[in-house]
């Protein structure tokens, strides 16, 4: 049965990060393999990618296929050289060294995402046209119990900050899991309503794709 429940899921989100490991070649594959000398990462870990391809830039994926020198970005297909111009997509990556849960989740909602179209007609015709044009940029919505005396609420409140990008990783009950990368903020005061819990929302604009990998076998 392909349906589930999200009961159990987590998200976390990154708090700590290696330094920037320079990549050198990209290859236009599936998946798509990275030149880097003496890069030390390792099967399975979590990097977010810098790249001169545009659709690449600001994705977070997981390694695979280590090698001495070099290493794939697992499930990033990179064969179509119109968006991914030979020789162009070098640039960094960096590991997520630790992650962080962010706890008493009660509702986690996204918003956007959906495909924009262009509509046009022929003089000929009287029926009009569309072709997909953009999707709308997406957006996560989570609410927790407000108690800043989680672990995470430091990390988010720094996040909210300085305005950089950072990595979520939400794990799926099944064991999947979905890699996010985008701009984290949180409602300076909590929301409060009789007889309800006090919560905040944090928002994450995604920078880039989320990438979804299934649980390792």
């Amino acid at each position: 049965m392909g349906f589930r429940l999200p009961n159990g899921a987590t998200l976390e989100i990154a708090a700590a990060y290696g330094v920037a490991i320079k990549v050198t070649a990209l290859s236009n594959a599936a998946p798509a393999v990275a030149t880097a000398s003496a890069h030390g990462l390792a099967d399975g870990d979590i990097i977010a990618v810098a790249s001169g391809w545009t659709r690449l830039n600001d994705r977070a994926v997981r390694v695979a296929d280590i090698q001495s020198g070099t290493f794939a970005l697992e499930n990033i297909n990179t064969t179509n050289v119109q968006p991914y111009p030979a020789g162009s997509g070098v640039g960094s990556v960096r590991e997520v060294t630790a992650f962080q849960e962010i706890s008493q989740i009660t509702d986690l909602a996204s918003s956007g995402g959906d495909q924009q179209f262009f509509s046009f007609g022929f003089l000929a015709e009287d029926d009009d046209r569309q072709i997909p044009t953009t999707k709308n940029p997406v957006t996560l919505a989570i609410t927790v119990a407000d108690d800043p005396d989680q672990a995470y609420v430091p990390i988010v409140e720094a996040a909210d900050e300085d305005r950089e990008v950072r990595v979520l990783r939400l794990n799926l009950p099944n064991g999947d899991i979905i890699l996010y990368n985008g701009y984290v903020s949180i409602t300076s005061t909590p929301a409060l309503g009789r007889n309800n819990l006090m919560t905040r929302v944090i928002s994450v604009a995604l920078s880039g794709r989320p990438t979804r990998y299934k649980k390792a076998p």
